[in-house]
């Protein structure tokens, strides 16, 4: 990898200029390409949660719409997803802690390669234990992508530029959720006219594009001067008091470091099992209300299975188009509030849209409606992650530590799916729509946010730790 040490630096920073206009043209590059990393990666957890139904489906053989069938497909569903978040989470540390130690880009380039190449083989699955076993593979690039990302551009940017890139950053992953919708309701409508076999075998395939990403990192990527001058640090210094580049030991002996990774892994696993455990299941929710609909229109199974694709599609957009806003809502709150404000209103925001978004989505105009609102709530809690997580940990453990935040939790929050299926088939299995239940009951989850936010440190105004 070509790397120097030729990168001009920030124009001065003064609050009557736009914060966009200090960027110079490197740091312009560094924000795409970071960008478009976690863009891509959010592309690949959506197109999963958009194939997962399917695919289940298909690879157990079972009939679609079938009551008989329906506990299985449930269960497995949420099995793949479980063992999914396993590989985001183990990757996520693996790569985190990689991030430190080897740099920011040669890791980013690792990370996409991962996920690319496993998506692309997951269209090839028999059965599903391999489809799990490819999602696994798929979640150890995806965990991985986040915590170098951030990491990379809060080092490039100024103290005023980087809570503002962090907010964009993560807002346009929110384009990369709604590229995914776009690509299942094409492929939805291409299965619907017989143009192809699976939908979601074809989605997969898509997934590989985001690989061609890595030849713009590898030859003009650099890692950033905060980076070098910390391995150099290491490299100069001795004894048993020397800090080491992603020092695991360090996140937690040292007391103010583990204190911010608790409060990080607390936050992060209140809002992660809220999306995973519960918000991207509304896909699952609106198929099961629109398979009402349209086989009471006397469709055939083939018109029926395109068209649920297509709305799982629309269901997935507007969610999205929802988390697009609510993610720039936490940025403009936790500039004029503070960090641990914007984090309180987002976590009841979240609870209340949810739980209103479960109970109530019985119609095609609602998708239009609950599902946005729903998708700004959530989603607003991520931005703060991407804004806040950096500024928890100094550049020697900044990726090691914003790994940890966001992956760790990511273990217990795996249960999720698994806690979700659960309610669905048996504690509220008598009722007509279980999953209605279930998903307004874990909503529980985000007081857990609330209840650590006292113990959080405040960094609005503050510069990056060292």
């Amino acid at each position: 990898m070509h790397i120097n040490d030729d990168v001009p630096p920030p124009p001065a920073s003064t609050d009557s200029v736009a914060w966009w206009r200090e960027l110079n043209g490197y740091q312009w590059f560094v924000f795409l390409v970071a960008t478009l990393g976690w863009l891509f990666d959010t592309m690949d957890q959506q197109l999963f949660n958009l194939a997962r139904r399917p695919a289940v489906v298909e690879l157990l053989g079972a009939t679609p719409g079938d009551p008989a069938t329906a506990s299985d497909v449930g269960w497995y569903s949420g099995v793949t997803t479980s063992i999914f978040m396993i590989g985001w989470a183990t990757g996520g540390i693996f790569f985190g802690i990689l991030g430190d130690k080897l740099g920011r880009a040669k890791t980013m380039m690792l990370t996409i390669l991962t996920y690319s190449a496993f998506t692309g083989l997951s269209a090839l699955s028999r059965d599903v234990w391999e489809f799990a076993g490819y999602r696994f593979l798929t979640g150890l690039g995806v965990g991985g992508q986040f915590a170098v990302g951030v990491s990379l551009v809060a080092e490039v940017m100024s103290d005023r530029a980087r809570p503002h890139a962090l907010g964009w950053l993560q807002a346009l992953s929110a384009v990369g959720n709604m590229s995914a919708a776009v690509i299942g309701m094409g492929m939805g409508a291409a299965e619907q006219s017989g143009a192809v076999g699976s939908a979601w075998r074809a989605m997969f395939l898509v997934g590989l594009l985001p690989s061609l990403l890595v030849i713009p990192i590898f030859f003009r990527l650099k890692e950033p001067e905060r980076w070098k001058a910390a391995a150099r640090k290491e490299e100069e210094g001795d004894g048993a008091g020397a800090k080491k580049l992603g020092s695991v030991t360090e996140l937690f002996t040292d007391p103010r470091w583990r204190r911010n990774t608790i409060v990080g892994m607390v936050l992060a696993f209140s809002g992660v099992v809220g999306l995973w455990g519960i918000g991207v299941f509304s896909n699952d929710l609106s198929q099961s209300v629109l398979r009402k609909h349209f086989v009471a229109q006397g469709l055939s199974e083939q018109e029926i299975s395109g068209k649920i694709t297509f709305w799982a599609g629309m269901t997935l957009l507007m969610f999205n188009f929802g988390a697009f806003f609510g993610i720039h809502g936490y940025a403009k709150l936790a500039e004029r509030m503070g960090r641990r404000p914007a984090f309180a209103i987002s976590f009841i925001a979240a609870a209340v849209s949810t739980s209103l978004s479960f109970w109530l989505l019985d119609e095609f105009w609602q998708i239009f409606v609950f599902v946005p609102i729903m998708g700004f709530c959530q989603l607003a809690l991520f931005g703060g992650y991407a804004i806040y997580f950096p500024e928890l940990f100094p550049t020697r453990l900044r990726s090691t530590g914003i790994s940890f935040c966001y992956n760790v939790g990511r273990f217990v929050a795996a249960s999720g799916p698994f806690v979700l299926g659960y309610l669905t088939s048996s504690v509220f299995a008598d009722k007509p729509e279980p999953m209605r239940y279930a998903g307004v009951a874990m909503c529980a989850v985000f007081a857990l946010g609330l209840m650590i936010l006292p113990f959080a440190p405040e960094t609005k105004g503050q510069p990056l730790p060292e």
